[in-house]
């Protein structure tokens, strides 16, 4: 098997909400957008955000959502900076097998850069 790409499909409660906190706080591109249905540039690949999802009002479980977002940049200060600036709230966190940030979008899903 060959993959050509990597898709990450996330479900959302509130679609608008969340487009507007990917593409406007976290600074990614909109490639495609859709009433229901958008497509962010993620690297090499893509993001697609789709409607009929389950929003919390605080972190989400493992067992609510198993999957954490990583984003892997080249200057990890510029970057928390950058989001923070645009009203991200970003927990620093160092560990000796390197530095995160960690972001939760509107819905609790949890979301690192890493250094």
């Amino acid at each position: 098997m060959e993959i050509r790409e990597t898709v990450i499909i996330l479900f959302y409660e509130d679609y608008e909400l969340v487009l507007k906190f990917y593409s406007e706080q976290l600074g990614m591109k909109i490639r495609q957008r859709g009433n229901s249905l958008s497509i962010l540039d993620f690297g090499g690949s893509y993001l697609m955000l789709e409607e009929n999802g389950v929003a919390s009002d605080k972190e989400k479980t493992r067992s609510q959502n198993p999957t954490v977002i990583r984003f892997n940049v080249n200057n990890f200060d510029s970057a928390v900076s950058e989001i923070v600036a645009r009203g991200v709230k970003v927990e620093v966190k160092s560990f000796e097998w390197g530095t995160i940030g960690v972001v939760f979008d509107p819905e609790g899903n949890r979301i690192e850069l890493k250094d």
